[in-house]
């Protein structure tokens, strides 16, 4: 299985978000979120949530899990969105997911799948455990940004933004080709529906000169202009899970949960979900889950 890039314990919240000026980062990101994502439906995912940022953005869902391998970024998620009964709080690795297939008739993955070393794997998963004919809006680093096409140009990068293979350009930080993403998705069994260009001008000096509610109706407007030439930083795919089909019947909310290690049914006995299969159950703290730390029966 391939290694996770882990926050725990990470102030990523504070120093990435409330003190680095990215205001228009997350009002971009929002703009293109609404835009893919149906605004209602039965049972949503968020992969790799961290501290419930988006949250708000999942109000026409009537349950919601929050998933991330952090421990510490699902505790500020509770924080947050823990009065809420409506959501769930699952700490999990996204190549085993603890869902049963079809669980999910929506999915979300932003600012994530730049982590990871197995992007098939992932896919394949997500896949899995969505409803047949469900949405999954996938957010990626772009490698073939204005940037860095100016940056090879003046030969001050050693890679190629225009070959289709990933770049890690540090350890667990990798950037795609929309090329090659959007290849990965259809052979894990979606089908790519619309992709958009997001955070055009992610640039200091810009930030500095021109006022927020102008930079995000700019982008706004390049998202949906720059559809067939996808050079921004990030790029939002809207994924179908298969066929378009009527509305999924989903399993009842108790019954979603699985073993990740063999996909085998759980029960839960007090604050513990249990695999017989398996002989190792989880901890359930309220509307916590964790399924990163099994213990021994």
């Amino acid at each position: 299985m391939s290694a996770c890039c882990d926050y725990e314990g990470s102030d990523y919240r504070v120093r990435f978000w409330q003190n680095a000026d990215r205001a228009y980062e997350d009002a971009v990101e929002r703009v293109a979120l609404r835009r893919l994502l149906p605004s209602s439906g039965k049972r949503l995912i968020e992969l790799g949530a961290g501290f419930g940022r988006l949250a708000d953005l999942y109000a026409g869902y009537e349950e919601v899990v929050l998933l991330d391998y952090a421990r510490s970024m699902l505790h500020d998620a509770i924080a947050r969105w823990g009065s809420d009964p409506r959501f769930r709080f699952v700490v999990a690795d996204v190549y085993r997911l603890p869902f049963a297939a079809g669980a999910f008739d929506a999915a979300t993955m932003i600012r994530v799948v730049h982590h990871l070393a197995d992007v098939p794997a992932a896919l394949e998963q997500i896949r899995r455990v969505l409803a047949e004919g469900g949405t999954f809006v996938l957010e990626f680093a772009n490698k073939r940004n204005l940037k860095a096409m100016l940056r090879h140009a003046l030969r001050r990068q050693p890679w190629s933004p225009y070959t289709p293979e990933p770049v890690e350009f540090v350890a667990l930080h990798f950037d795609f080709h929309p090329r090659w993403m959007q290849l990965q998705a259809q052979q894990a069994g979606f089908v790519v529906q619309s992709a958009l260009p997001v955070s055009f001008l992610r640039l200091n000096l810009l930030k500095r000169i021109l006022p927020l509610s102008l930079m995000v109706s700019l982008d706004a407007m390049l998202q949906r202009a720059g559809q067939r030439a996808l050079f921004a930083p990030s790029v939002f795919l809207s994924l179908r899970a298969g066929v378009r089909q009527p509305a999924a019947r989903l399993p009842p909310c108790e019954s979603i949960f699985r073993s990740p290690i063999s996909g085998a049914p759980v029960r839960r006995e007090g604050d513990w979900l249990i695999s017989d299969q398996d002989k190792v159950r989880w901890r359930v703290e309220g509307a916590l889950y964790d399924f990163k730390s099994p213990e021994p029966l």
